[in-house]
């Protein structure tokens, strides 16, 4: 095992130190975080216009799994984020 020795230091000037660098991480870290964002639900007369396909298109792409439908009673929606994951590049 492995011990450090502080010479010539003050407690208090390690908890500085240590406070220091607790606080330059936390900077780093806030200049990267991202809050996430809440999912955007979509009707499926606004995913079909959007997508500028007809209602059983989109009945279809849901049943063959391209697109993931949610729920609420007899309302269904699509998440944008699904949406914009399934739009696929093609390869030219």
């Amino acid at each position: 095992m492995q011990s450090i020795q502080f010479i010539q230091i003050t407690p208090e000037e390690l908890k500085n130190e240590i406070l220091t660098g607790i606080k330059e991480q936390l900077e780093e870290l806030k200049k990267e975080y991202k809050p996430k964002e809440p999912s955007k639900y979509l009707t499926r007369n606004e995913v079909a216009q959007m997508l500028s396909v007809d209602l059983s298109t989109l009945w279809n792409w849901s049943k063959k799994g391209k697109l993931t439908p949610y729920g609420i009673g007899n309302r269904v929606y699509y998440k944008r984020e699904d949406i914009d994951k399934a739009i696929i590049q093609l390869n030219k």
